[in-house]
């Protein structure tokens, strides 16, 4: 099997050690990387450094037109990309087409964002001491970004990443995550096609032990990370001067409440509880249902629980893969037992076949249970009674995190009320919290992290005003 070269300010390179990635599902060798030495992540970032100005420089046309270009090579090549997300990560075929698809869509949509990206000129004689004078806002890159990315959405999280950087002109070295880096390599494949400037890009594919060192290097003075709490605050800790922008995930919440289409929520929240073996950190985990509807919710959900299909990632038919390796489907087991052991009552599901678990659901878990208050990762939900519309928002609320969360409800009155008391950083009314679209902002508050993704908020994130005032005008 080939070795596939990283990608070292734009070129093709390989280092003096190998490693192998395997299917989830089945062990088998999927294929084997190349990995940069100490030497060569230092010419990438020295690269990344050396091509700030040239890259802030690069005319509009140039940027736009290399990300049309990404956008354009990853529609060709979808079938064979998906599959490749599919034998990495154990995403079934289904769900990583959906990615290929959502990340040609991210480049698309930098690539317009790119030609619409402009200043704001204002005019100062508003007050008489600033007559004749003008001023001209521009944005401007921070410098070089490092994009640290995981492995649930190995192409669309780096494209959120890399997306944004060259359509604002700032270089950009990405970090894929070691259990998942091969359709990052080939992102860098199709980058390497356009016209960019040598340095404007590296895909290093590093363990996760040498991020430290990338981490604290001040010429990359952006970070862009995505995965857990934890290692996210931990990088923010030891970089408090640079601009750090997290998305760490939630413990998301769907609320039904009594006027709520039974069938469509249960149908909904069935499905994205389990879609990618629950490793999205929007994916449904806490399910909060309006006492008077709760037990015909119930009645409807366990048996749209019960149809999904698990198997073969690699089969057009399966809806449920599994977890990225036996460790993580092991801990997930672990947690289900341990809510179960503290009084909570398995409705469906609970077991585990190697990577995979089964679809569960559990009920009356435990308020201090880890399937309660943390994140899962995995296809877990845990039903909720709520007395009434005021309990359940502030159960929704009673979580240290804050992604987003989903509402089921025909009232507008509900929908709005939701949007002033949910403290989450976005509200899906009529469906499950596990809805984004790529170019709207998407991130949290509270534990869920700081900044913005979603293309034009992550090209704000990556850049700072500049004011340049024009003095002495005929206005």
């Amino acid at each position: 099997m080939d070795v596939r070269t990283f990608w070292l300010a734009g070129h093709p390179a390989t280092g003096d050690t190998e490693l192998t990635v395997t299917n989830p599902h089945d062990g088998r060798e999927v294929g084997r990387y190349s990995v940069p030495t100490e030497a060569q992540v230092e010419e990438a970032v020295a690269a990344a450094h050396q091509v700030t100005r040239q890259a802030a420089a690069l005319p509009v046309h140039v940027r736009a037109e290399a990300l049309a270009h990404v956008a354009r090579r990853l529609a060709e090549r979808a079938d064979e990309i998906a599959r490749l997300i599919s034998a990495e990560n154990g995403k079934p075929i289904f769900w990583a087409r959906g990615e290929v698809g959502r990340a040609v869509a991210t480049f698309r949509f930098a690539a317009e964002e790119t030609r619409r990206w402009s200043g704001d000129v204002q005019r100062l004689d508003t007050e008489p001491a600033a007559a004749g004078r003008l001023a001209y806002v521009s944005r401007v890159p921070h410098g070089p970004v490092l994009a640290i990315t995981p492995f649930n959405f190995p192409l669309n999280l780096v494209a959120h990443k890399v997306a944004p950087a060259i359509a604002v002109g700032a270089p950009v070295v990405v970090k894929p995550a070691p259990a998942t880096p091969l359709s990052a390599l080939v992102l860098g494949e199709i980058l390497a096609e356009t016209d960019l400037p040598a340095g404007m890009f590296s895909v290093l594919p590093v363990e996760n032990e040498r991020a430290a060192g990338l981490v604290q290097d001040p010429r990359l003075p952006i970070v862009s990370f995505t995965g857990s709490a934890p290692v996210g605050y931990a990088i923010s800790d030891q970089v408090p001067r640079k601009h750090v922008t997290l998305e760490l995930g939630g413990n998301a919440a769907a609320v039904v409440l009594a006027d709520a289409d039974l069938d469509w929520a249960a149908a909904r929240v069935a499905l994205f509880s389990n879609y990618q073996a629950g490793q999205s950190c929007i994916a449904v985990q806490r399910v909060i249902v309006e006492q008077s509807v709760y037990d015909a919710f119930v009645e409807r959900l366990l048996p749209a629980v019960d149809a999904l299909v698990t198997g073969d990632p690699a089969d057009e038919k399966t809806q449920v893969g599994p977890l990225v390796s036996v460790a993580a489907a092991e801990r997930v087991e672990q947690w289900i037992k341990e809510a179960v052991a503290g009084g909570g009552r398995l409705l469906a599901g609970g077991t585990r076949e190697g990577a995979t678990v089964a679809p569960t659901v559990l009920s009356d878990v435990p308020a201090d249970a880890a399937l309660s208050c943390e994140e899962v990762f995995g296809p877990v939900m845990v039903l909720q009674r709520a007395a009434s519309i005021d309990e359940a928002y502030a159960m929704v609320n009673d979580s240290k995190y804050g992604l987003q969360a989903g509402v089921f409800t025909r009232s507008l009155d509900a929908a709005f009320r939701a949007n002033r008391e949910l403290e989450v950083g976005g509200v899906i009314i009529g469906d499950v919290p596990s809805y984004r679209a790529d170019q709207m902002p998407y991130g949290g508050v509270k534990d869920s992290g700081v900044g913005r993704e979603g293309v034009q908020s992550a090209m704000r994130d990556y850049t700072y005003e500049k004011v340049m005032v024009l003095t002495g005008l005929m206005l």
